[in-house]
């Protein structure tokens, strides 16, 4: 125990093996039980959608057990799967929920972009930016107070917009672009 760093149990149940199957037995893992099962994606893609969605009962957003209930899932299942996502109902002004009802699948899609490119591809990102001149929000937003942080709208103000086209030549390298002003008047 004291020249591996490893606990009793550990050592005896080596002890074991050797005595069973010699120093064959402890050349290779031997092969475990798994722990807890792991949560089916199908599941996981239900409470995000879920989430999305206002509650069915009288109440602002979803809480931990509520949905737990409606899911089927323990409320320590439903917080991982949360906190794994970035998820946080109760903090409903904080972030834009997506109508998209494949917004899961395509979150996954395009970060397993990211994560995990093709073989021999070049991945880019493309971004819409037609309030590239937007200077300010719609509304005011409030100040940030004990028990509340700041909120802000989503959307700015549109004091005429530009568009940007580009794209890369992949023969040469060299990148295309044509910038379409467009003015409040037009």
């Amino acid at each position: 125990m004291g020249a591996t760093g490893k606990s009793k149990t550990c050592v005896w149940r080596w002890q074991e093996r050797f005595m069973s199957e010699g120093v064959d037995g402890l050349l290779r893992e031997k092969t475990r039980p798994p722990g807890t099962p792991r949560t089916p994606d199908e599941k996981v893609a239900e409470v995000i959608r879920l989430t999305q969605e206002p509650p069915p009962h009288e109440a602002t957003h979803w809480t931990i057990r509520a949905m737990g209930k409606a899911v089927g899932l323990a409320a320590s299942t439903v917080r991982e799967i949360w906190k794994a996502h970035g998820l946080s109902p109760h903090r409903w002004r904080q972030f834009k929920l997506s109508n998209d009802r494949a917004f899961a699948e395509k979150l996954q899609d395009v970060v397993g972009l990211y994560v995990s490119p093709p073989a021999h591809a070049v991945v880019l990102s493309v971004d819409e930016k037609s309030q590239i001149q937007a200077l300010d929000r719609t509304q005011p937003g409030l100040p940030l107070k004990k028990g509340r942080g700041p909120t802000m709208t989503h959307d700015y103000k549109r004091n005429g917009t530009t568009t940007l086209f580009a794209a890369l030549n992949v023969l040469d390298g060299s990148v295309i672009g044509r910038n379409m002003q467009r003015h409040r008047h037009q």
